[in-house]
């Protein structure tokens, strides 16, 4: 190839830049998805103790032990990891919208830059 089909330093770097902020999407999206689970299993676990007699035994897992626990306890503290959840959930939204931005602003600047002069 001659020298004349490399790409210039700085379209390189966006392209390298561009890659990057994709792989970050890409980490951002696959957190959120597994937020979104562990929110719907705790929403499964509240539904169920909710239809639950206030003075059922329950055992939570630490670890590799199961501990005996009360209802009010268990419940307050599916609702506490539900509010810590739902709160990262929202902070990776907001970074997933400035990502795009930044990736839509870097792909139309790519695409001015490869258009072939005339």
């Amino acid at each position: 190839m001659s020298g004349e089909a490399q790409l210039p330093p700085a379209v390189q770097e966006r392209l390298l830049r561009l890659q990057q902020l994709q792989e970050t999407l890409q980490t951002i999206l696959a957190q959120k998805q597994q937020l979104d689970l562990e929110i719907l299993e705790i929403d499964r676990a509240l539904s169920e103790l909710e239809k639950a007699p206030d003075d059922i035994v329950i055992y939570k897992s630490i670890g590799s032990l199961l501990i005996k626990t009360d209802k009010a306890k268990v419940t307050s503290e599916l609702n506490e990891r539900k509010e810590l959840a739902s709160m990262r959930v929202s902070v990776l939204t907001k970074q997933e919208e400035r990502l795009r931005s930044q990736i839509k602003e870097l792909q139309e600047k790519l695409q001015k830059d490869l258009r072939p002069m005339t």
